[in-house]
């Protein structure tokens, strides 16, 4: 199944009737964000960032194959406000993505950030 690199592909393979199994698993990485020295005086040199996750596995008969997909990302520093408004566009995301999924008679857990 090495084609298969996007969520859409296994939705196209359902659509064409092969049983497709998912299920999916949510991760919060921390990543450092380097900025050139000369872009401001203000500016740190490295600024930590947040990427949430949407770790996907999907299975077509015995292969089995894991995709991952980047649902929001920000910066450690932003506000609470700011970081809920993210979770919930990530949110957003996903919801969309579960329809997608269970509208191709794809059916996993639905999980939230």
């Amino acid at each position: 199944m090495a084609e298969f690199v996007r969520i859409e592909d296994f939705i196209a393979l359902a659509v064409e009737g092969k049983k497709v199994d998912a299920s999916i698993e949510l991760r919060k990485k921390i990543v450092s964000e380097k900025v050139h020295p000369e872009t401001s005086e203000q500016m740190k040199d490295e600024i930590d960032m947040y990427l949430l996750f949407g770790d996907y596995t999907f299975s077509v008969g015995k292969d089995v194959k894991k995709i991952s997909k980047i649902y929001m990302y920000g910066s450690s520093e932003e506000s609470l406000n700011e970081a809920n408004m993210n979770k919930s566009i990530a949110n957003a995301r996903l919801k969309m993505d579960y329809k997608r999924l269970r509208d191709a008679k794809i059916f996993l857990e639905e999980t939230f950030f």
